[in-house]
């Protein structure tokens, strides 16, 4: 027993072994009373909130900067916050994913500011033009990414109109276009993508410019000098077709077309007599 007891081992469980199994055990016992364990997340759940409900954890109102009204008010619909709130209870990274599931928000960001401010700002998207669709009007940014449904054209009349297939996802190509034919002023009526392959430009008096599929910037910039020279549009033109660069091609209207034809026959005949 003595040379036993002179064993490092022996004494060293004698010493902390025995006493840590003892006292895990009493603990594990009464901790699994579970009146205990009802104890115990009380006076936790009671010193959570007597932290959580310190004023100076505590938010009052969410403020919204960087959008309009009708926005701002959107946001605070699919955010319904019942204020006042303690910051513990508000997940800044759910609302700004919220927020920017919503067409008209292109970035944003959420905090909680001392004094009690969640704090939401916005970066809308920027509309840039309109687009024509079966279901309606919708106005599209640069990127083509839907920004909101508006119910008229002269809702938005300083905005340019596309219409057709795809023509969301080429509005990049139709800003040029557009740019390239500002001589035209008020006579531009919009822009309309034809197979998602190529774009007509829209006149007033049903007039139609047949751009082609590459270099259609060019060929209008080229329609346009000739306008300038000759007044091409100006005259009782139906369509420009130039989607042959090396062999463009005008169309006159039905009416003009019969007159020349009359009047050629009226020539053909003071001919023969």
């Amino acid at each position: 027993m003595q040379r036993l007891m002179l064993t490092p081992g022996v004494r060293l469980l004698l010493r902390a072994g025995i006493p840590f199994a003892v006292c895990f055990g009493g603990a594990s016992w009464w901790l699994s009373n579970p009146d205990t364990q009802a104890a115990i997340q009380a006076t936790v759940a009671e010193a959570r909130a007597s932290i959580e409900e310190r004023p100076e954890f505590r938010v009052n109102l969410m403020a919204i900067d960087g959008a309009d009204t009708e926005l701002a008010e959107a946001i605070r619909v699919a955010v319904p916050l019942d204020f006042p709130l303690s910051s513990f209870d508000i997940d800044p990274a759910a609302i700004r994913d919220t927020v920017l599931q919503m067409p008209p928000v292109r970035e944003a960001s959420v905090r909680i500011r001392p004094g009690g401010i969640l704090q939401v700002d916005i970066t809308p998207r920027v509309p840039v033009a309109i687009w024509r669709r079966p279901e309606g009007l919708t106005l599209i940014d640069a990127s083509g990414a839907h920004v909101r449904p508006i119910p008229r054209r002269n809702a938005r009349p300083d905005l340019p109109v596309i219409a057709g297939e795809g023509a969301a996802a080429h509005v990049g190509e139709a800003m040029q276009l557009i740019a390239a034919g500002a001589p035209l002023g008020n006579r531009l009526r919009g822009l309309v993508r034809l197979g998602d392959r190529r774009w007509d430009l829209v006149l007033d008096r049903n007039q139609r410019i047949m751009l082609p599929t590459e270099g259609a910037v060019q060929a209008l910039e080229r329609v346009i000098a000739l306008d300038e020279v000759d007044e091409v549009l100006k005259r009782d033109v139906e369509r420009i077709d130039l989607r042959l660069t090396d062999r463009p091609t005008v169309r006159m209207t039905d009416y003009s077309t019969e007159e020349w034809w009359r009047i050629r026959q009226l020539n053909s005949g003071t001919e023969r007599q």
